[in-house]
């Protein structure tokens, strides 16, 4: 690896921020799929959860959409909700869904400063009531318009620059805060990897 190639992953890992996810609950669209992984990286998320319960899991991402992002995440592919939620429950002191219900709060309410994972449904039904009583809470992206919804991606992308945003001014991006030897690691695997 070349010094300058080492610099580079080096400054991109040094704003990666684990305390924030995003999962994904039978979204159907690889490309929606590939959508959000680009938003991902772009924020510095390192890693993504996919829950595919009610639908089989995804064997690729759509790579114009993504451009290649998959590659540069960790991607963690669930079938059981109750496995996905441990896993997330070990990470993460709250677990947000998107989900328009009496008891949402909206999207500028919530503290996405906190270890948080963000969960986003499928293009269709949205957030299963399964996945909504296994949450913390609901949130909404405030909109005055007459349709109410976003795309998934487009939903997905606005949330993460709110987070980026908090993030951003509690001082998140100022230093390294992978743990342990990961930086090292993901510098060594990207090491590998064409861009």
């Amino acid at each position: 690896m070349t010094p300058e190639r080492f610099d580079r992953l080096t400054k991109v890992l040094n704003k990666r921020q684990p305390d924030i996810t995003v999962v994904l609950e039978n979204v159907f669209d690889p490309h929606n799929i590939s959508a959000v992984m680009r938003t991902c990286d772009a924020i510095g998320m390192q890693d993504i959860f996919v829950l595919n319960n009610k639908i089989p899991p995804h064997r690729k991402w759509g790579a114009k959409s993504s451009s290649s992002a998959a590659k540069w995440l960790t991607i963690h592919q669930y079938t059981d909700a109750d496995e996905c939620f441990a896993e997330l429950r070990k990470r993460y002191k709250k677990i947000y869904a998107t989900h328009l219900s009496t008891d949402a709060v909206g999207l500028h309410e919530l503290n996405l400063t906190e270890p948080v994972a963000l969960i986003f449904g499928n293009e269709h039904s949205g957030v299963s009531e399964e996945i909504v009583a296994m949450a913390d809470g609901n949130f909404i992206i405030p909109q005055v318009g007459i349709i109410k919804s976003l795309n998934i991606s487009v939903a997905c992308a606005v949330t993460l620059y709110e987070a980026y945003r908090q993030k951003l001014n509690a001082g998140h991006y100022d230093a390294p805060r992978l743990e342990g030897n990961q930086l090292n690691t993901l510098r060594d695997e990207w090491g590998f990897m064409e861009e």
